[in-house]
């Protein structure tokens, strides 16, 4: 009976080492795969420590302000009536949405000249959310504010 015992404790001991590691490994891939990003706005209130730190950002790509260069894409985003110049350096191709008026996340690290030096870039089109003329904006693209007005 006490080898009965013993068989048991150690195969208790066993499964708990297993669900303590499986616990941990799904709580650090759930802390790393957070999505959490900062605005134009919240960058400039961001204390100077922070701002240096690896961080995403996200807003609107400014139309005419892409341009190409050898090892770099440089562009402007906009949100909230601020603006971020950014340079890309990525190894990674842009997306295919990457273009005017798409929406961006930029992933890198603020210089100290104030451009934004990212090394990741995620974009999605704009005009693939919008709603049908005439059908009111709704659904997981919109950010609820009002619709723009078209001219």
């Amino acid at each position: 009976m006490g080898a009965a015992l013993n068989k048991r404790a150690k195969f208790a001991v066993g499964i708990a080492i297993i669900l303590v590691t499986l616990s941990w490994l799904g709580w650090v891939g759930a802390r790393e795969s957070k999505t959490y990003y900062h605005t134009i706005v919240e960058l400039s209130a961001m204390r100077p420590s922070d701002v240096h730190h690896r961080i995403r950002v996200g807003g609107t790509v400014r139309p005419g302000s892409i341009a190409r260069f050898t090892g770099r894409v440089d562009f402007v985003i906009e949100g909230e009536g601020k603006a971020l110049r950014v340079s890309y350096v990525g190894s990674d191709p842009l997306p295919d949405t990457f273009v005017d008026g798409s929406q961006a996340l930029v992933e890198g690290k603020l210089t100290n000249n104030g451009t934004f030096a990212a090394d990741k870039v995620q974009a999605k089109c704009a005009s693939k959310y919008e709603a049908a003329p005439g059908q009111p904006k709704t659904g997981a693209g919109d950010s609820g504010s009002a619709p723009e007005k078209k001219s």
